[in-house]
């Protein structure tokens, strides 16, 4: 007897189950948008009307069109807002193919695999193009944080809407909210990496047709002073070091490694024991190069090297940092022996912020680049030549007179001022022949 009631209670809730399935699965009448017929005698329009619920937060429109018209779902987005989206046409004068021509019956089982997300005709959201940008770039050897950062300042309504809804006046709106933030240059940045998720979507979709909408609401802030404007005096390039290794002996060697080189700080943690050339005289390092500049064979670029040469100071103390390690281990180490990873600024930017605040300077606009600019613009000055320059700074002839030569005449002083003409002696005066 027991058995029997447990048998008929399973048979009842298999039933029950099978009586759910069926629900789910039942299509939705509505006169006005079910037959050809009734369709056609809808006036033509640009707006379309509003048909069935299929399920909560799902609903199927109908445009009138001169020819064929245009099923429409409508959406909501999770948080209160909705989006809309023509997926096929209406089988007003052809008959239905199942896929690009649907019936009413057939656009009602569409509209909600679409809206679920669970069919290969899904529209990619800015999560899932965030997503795919990230395996872009991981599958290039390159820098899978700029896929990642766009995510800590994108609310969920923007993360969840799909790619091809996106509106220029809505993005803009974003960029602008950061301006609070963060500084303009910042900003630029962060929209050039959410905007190539967004136009990576565009090539892998036809359906995409927006691309307006970045391009013009993700558009470069105006005026925008990058770090790199921030060129250092030789006095506390050395004062910045200092405290860093007052703060931190293993990011003082960092720190004291970039102000030498000039290097970024993705390139110098990526560095070697074998790297380092500790030459009596001439000691230098084999510095990877960044792999910047875009193209496809960036994994190839970054096992490239190039010599920079270093002090004899810096050279030994790396030697005694790299002491007793193997060639392939990494040349700088945090202070608990781990490496600095692909993006050590996440790692050290509270540090260096006390650093700059302790050598009494804005940590908002002077950034651990500034080491890089201070060695760049101090080359120039000593006459080296750009392509040196360039060379030694693993960039471009034309990065350089781009970004440094309307910056060099306010560090100049001194060597422009000698080349200066000068008054026509006064009658009489002595004449002293200047050495040459």
């Amino acid at each position: 007897m027991p058995q029997a009631c447990v048998g008929v209670r399973g048979h009842n809730r298999d039933t029950s189950r099978e009586r759910g399935d069926t629900i789910m699965a039942r299509k939705v009448s509505f006169s006005a948008l079910e037959s050809r017929s009734a369709r056609l005698r809808l006036k033509i329009r640009r707006r379309p009307y509003s048909g069935p619920s299929l399920a909560r937060g799902i609903s199927l429109m109908y445009r009138r069109n001169k020819t064929n018209g245009t099923w429409v779902l409508k959406a909501s987005d999770g948080h209160g807002a909705y989006w809309t989206k023509g997926f096929a046409l209406a089988e007003d004068y052809e008959d239905s193919d199942g896929k690009s021509v649907l019936t009413f019956y057939e656009a009602q089982d569409a509209a909600k695999k679409l809206a679920r997300g669970d069919s290969d005709t899904a529209l990619i959201t800015v999560d899932g193009a965030l997503t795919a940008y990230k395996t872009d770039l991981e599958a290039r050897g390159a820098n899978p944080y700029n896929a990642e950062w766009p995510r800590v300042h994108l609310s969920k309504v923007l993360l969840a809407k799909p790619v091809a809804l996106l509106t220029a006046a809505e993005l803009k709106k974003w960029r602008d909210s950061l301006l609070a933030k963060m500084a303009a240059a910042t900003i630029n940045r962060l929209c050039r990496c959410l905007g190539a998720a967004l136009e990576l979507a565009r090539q892998h979709d036809d359906r995409i047709q927006n691309q307006q909408a970045w391009e013009v609401g993700l558009a470069g802030l105006p005026d925008a002073i990058e770090a790199r404007n921030v060129i250092l005096s030789d006095d506390k390039v050395r004062e910045f070091v200092a405290t860093a290794y007052s703060l931190d002996g293993n990011l003082g060697l960092v720190v004291d490694t970039l102000a030498i080189t000039g290097a970024r700080p993705s390139q110098a943690v990526r560095m070697r024991v074998e790297d380092l050339h500790d030459h009596p005289v001439r000691p230098k390092l084999m510095m990877p190069k960044s792999a910047k500049g875009g193209g496809r064979n960036r994994a190839k670029k970054k096992v490239e090297r190039y010599s920079v040469p270093i002090t004899v100071q810096l050279a030994a103390k790396l030697t005694q940092a790299a002491k007793n390690r193997p060639d392939d281990a990494p040349l700088l180490l945090q202070s608990d022996g781990s490496p600095w990873g692909e993006n050590p600024g996440q790692t050290y930017h509270r540090q260096i912020d006390k650093i700059v605040t302790a050598i009494g300077l804005d940590p908002a606009v002077v950034t651990i680049y500034a080491l890089r600019h201070s060695s760049i613009v101090r080359m120039l000055l000593q006459n080296i030549p750009i392509r040196l320059v360039a060379s030694l700074h693993n960039t471009s002839v034309t990065m350089i007179e781009r970004t440094y030569s309307k910056y060099i005449t306010e560090h100049s002083d001194d060597i422009s001022r000698k080349a200066l003409l000068q008054d026509e002696p006064p009658s009489g005066a002595k004449i002293v022949a200047l050495a040459s």
